[in-house]
Formats: C-alpha cells, sequence, structure tokens
C-alpha cells in the first residue's frame, strides 16, 4: 500500500529517539500498520548526536513541513507554547494529521486545537504528553471506557520523584539534592516548571479532562511545589507510617472536580509510594475495575518516543481504514452539559487530611494553645510527636490531622504563625490515604 509520510519537527532527545525507532524498526511498524510508515522530512535546529539524518530531506523551518504536501503526519517535537500553537494549527489548516508530546500545549491550547481539528477531519494525537513511554492515556481513554472514574493520583514528574527519593533514602537536602538532578541533565538549569508542579499540573490538566469528559481548564488547577520540604519532614512522615509524594491528584465529588498537584503523604504500603527514582506512575480508580496502576519511564528519549510512534501507527491505521468514527480527542463524544459543566473546585473547598511541622518555645501552655486554635476550627489532631528543644529553647512539633477543609486549616495555620511563641512559618503538607472506596 502506498506509505504514510510523516514529517518530524525537532530532532533533540525526543525527536531524535522518534526518528531512531521509525528507521530501526521499521519491518515491524510497517507490518502493524499495514503500510510503510517512512519520514519525508525534518525540521532541526540541532541535531541529537545520536540520530544520523544521512539522506533524509532537512531543513530548519517547521513551518516548510506544516505546509508539505507530500507529508501526512506532522510529528510536533519542538516543545513550547507559541510557536508550537502555531505550527500545528498550520498543519491542521493544510489538512495534516498532527502528533504531539507537548503536554504544555495541550494543556493550554488544546481546547482551540480539537475544535480545528474537528472541523478539518484530521487527528491530533497526544499519548506522549502524558508520562512519557507508559500508554495512560489510551487506557483512560479506551481501555477503561466502561468505568466511570472516581479519581486519579499520579507521580507525574521524574525530577521531582527524583529528589524526593534522594532525599528519603539518603538523608539529604533539597538544594543538593536538586543540583545533582541537574547535573546528571534529570532537572534544567531554571527547574521552576519541574519543582513547582507546573509541568505535572499541565499532565493532570490532560489526564481529568479525559477521565471526567470535561474541557481542559489548565488554569483552575492547584499548584504547589517541593522546593519547602526539608530533610526533617521527610524523616517525620516515615517515622508516621509515610512517605512524601510529589502528587498530581483529581477527584470527582458532588461539589465538583478537585484538580491539584502539592507534596503529599501517603501510606508505606501503597504501590504509589513504592515508586522511586525518575519513574511514573498514575494510579485510576474506576467504579467498574477497581484500582489500577501504570507504570513506567516517564520521559527519556526512546521511551518517549515509544508512544509518539505508537500514535502514528494510530493514525496510519486510521487512514487505511477510512473509518467514519475515530476515538474522540478527550474520550467523550460531544458536550454532555451536566458532565462537562462539572465546576474545577477552589483548593480552599477541597477536604484532607495534613501533616504540620512548627517550631515553638519551650514552655508550658503553647501546645495547648496550638490544640485549642486547631479544636475552634473543628480540626482533630490524630498524632503528635513532641522533640526535645533545640539550641535556642525550641521544640519541633509534629502533628497529624484527621480530614478538614482546606479553609479551616488556612485559618488555623494563620492563627498559630500569629502566636509570640512560634519561630517562622508552619509546614504544611496534605495527606491522602488513596485507598479504594475512596
Amino acid at each position: 500500500m502506498k506509505p504514510v509520510r510523516v514529517g518530524i519537527c525537532g530532532l533533540g532527545t525526543v525527536g531524535g529517539g522518534t526518528f531512531n525507532v521509525l528507521t530501526r524498526n521499521a519491518d515491524d511498524i510497517a507490518r502493524r500498520a499495514g503500510r510503510p510508515i517512512v519520514i519525508e522530512q525534518v525540521a532541526h535546529r540541532s541535531i541529537h548526536p545520536d540520530c544520523d539524518i544521512t539522506g533524509i530531506n532537512a531543513t530548519t523551518d517547521v513551518f516548510e513541513v506544516a505546509t508539505n504536501p507530500n507529508v501526512d503526519v506532522l510529528i510536533e517535537l519542538i516543545g513550547g507554547y507559541d510557536m508550537a500553537r502555531e505550527l500545528v494549527l498550520t498543519a491542521i489548516a493544510n489538512g495534516k494529521h498532527v502528533v504531539t508530546a507537548n503536554k504544555a500545549l495541550i494543556a493550554v491550547h488544546g481546547n482551540e486545537i480539537f475544535k480545528a481539528a474537528h472541523e478539518k477531519g484530521v487527528i491530533v494525537a497526544f499519548e506522549a504528553a502524558v508520562a512519557g513511554g507508559i500508554p495512560v492515556i489510551k487506557s483512560l481513554r479506551e481501555g477503561l471506557g466502561a468505568n466511570r472514574i472516581e479519581w486519579v493520583a499520579g507521580i507525574i514528574n521524574g525530577t521531582g520523584n527524583y529528589i524526593l527519593t534522594h532525599m528519603r533514602d539518603e538523608g539529604r537536602a533539597f538544594e543538593d539534592v536538586l543540583a545533582e538532578a541537574q547535573a546528571l541533565g534529570y532537572a534544567e538549569a531554571d527547574p521552576t516548571f519541574d519543582v513547582e508542579g507546573i509541568d505535572a499540573a499541565h499532565k493532570l490538566t490532560i489526564l481529568a479532562s479525559i477521565a471526567y469528559g470535561v474541557p481542559l481548564q489548565f488554569e483552575k488547577a492547584f499548584t504547589e511545589g517541593i522546593s519547602r520540604i526539608t530533610a526533617e519532614d521527610v524523616e517525620q512522615a516515615d517515622n508516621l507510617g509515610y512517605v512524601i509524594k510529589h502528587l498530581g491528584i483529581s477527584k470527582r465529588t458532588d461539589q465538583g472536580l478537585e484538580l491539584r498537584v502539592h507534596p503529599t503523604l501517603i501510606p508505606k504500603e501503597r504501590l504509589l509510594a513504592n515508586v522511586h527514582g525518575v519513574k511514573n506512575a498514575i494510579a485510576v480508580m474506576g467504579d467498574a475495575v477497581g484500582p489500577t496502576l501504570y507504570y513506567g519511564a516517564g520521559a527519556g528519549a526512546e521511551p518517549t518516543a515509544s508512544a509518539v510512534v505508537a500514535d502514528v501507527l494510530d493514525v496510519a491505521r486510521d487512514i487505511t481504514t477510512a473509518h467514519h468514527y475515530r476515538v474522540p480527542y478527550l474520550a467523550f463524544s460531544g458536550i454532555d452539559e451536566d458532565v462537562s459543566q462539572l465546576p474545577i473546585m477552589p483548593m480552599e473547598d477541597i477536604t484532607t487530611a495534613y501533616y504540620l511541622r512548627l517550631l515553638a518555645v519551650d514552655r508550658p501552655g503553647v501546645l495547648a494553645r496550638v490544640a485549642t486554635i486547631l479544636a475552634e476550627q473543628s480540626i482533630s489532631i490524630e498524632a503528635l510527636i513532641q522533640k526535645e528543644a533545640t539550641e535556642g529553647e525550641l521544640v519541633p512539633i509534629i502533628l497529624l490531622t484527621h480530614r478538614t477543609k482546606e479553609k479551616q486549616m488556612n485559618e488555623a495555620i494563620r492563627e498559630i504563625e500569629a502566636m509570640a511563641d512560634i519561630a517562622g512559618p508552619v509546614t504544611r503538607i496534605r495527606v491522602e490515604s488513596l485507598s479504594e472506596g475512596e
């Protein structure tokens, strides 16, 4: 059959991996697709050292690929927001299918892009945009299609997980492990997107839209980073039977949808608590199937290329069969007014348990006053650890609370921090059991 011709925009880490997988596994890919998939053109500013493009039509202008009449599928791997958006919309306007690994593009501009693609009758595939090589989007869209999804929670940023893993295993400070992650190439020179939760929020936004059939709403996601987590917090969490992970969490509730990324204490026995290093894992609770877990490499050249090429395969099969009913971009056909308008809940209305760490002057009545403030906000204490006084007569106090609204906890923390006998800000980490039925 006539080959499906692809154009690759970007030959960095993922682009180079995609090029190599497509060329190295060309025979197997052709057998799976039912026709050859060939690289028609590449566009690049620089080339990954493992990538040999000898004999390939190459350009430095990505828009040349988007308008090339011989290209059937444009693979967008340049990253970023604005140029990527313009490139994808140009490709769609020229009748080309699009495969992308760009989570920021989909989370922020996906609603516009999918509308344009629907009107043009082309596919936009984005499996690689979330959790690298883990096929979680296909699982949510298709494999779990019979289920009402109750919640999704995951470690969806490898950099943050690497840092927290080494802080726990080696008792090291955040800044020290971050510097190591940067030296090893796991973290960027500016690590803000990773350690402050922005990257994870992009991915969680996409997962939530597919899970619940709502529009992409990245601007409503709550994000909190891990830069304030200390080695002591990691140690105390361990003493209490928990592990700190930087999680993306989305839940369906009677009041709306939760969409939040923050450091979280989870029980040691949970599978997510035992995902280490740069690995990613996403837990999904469906009403019929129960809990499921998707684990693997969340980044890297060929793991991500695996997902990119799988999307190219899906597009090639669609071109081959020319069927008229495709799996919807975000899993749900049309707009169900009751479901699609589910509001994203503000963080202050969300209920969870909390870990609190504070430094108090070592004198009678201080702990009693803290307990009174919590009680006045209807916050009950589950566990308390009071350590020996440090130099300067400050006593570290660790509290674990039962579940309460964020709004009440915010007010309690404000009052505690205003006490003359409390030194510095109160450290607050949310606690989730992520158990079946929650």
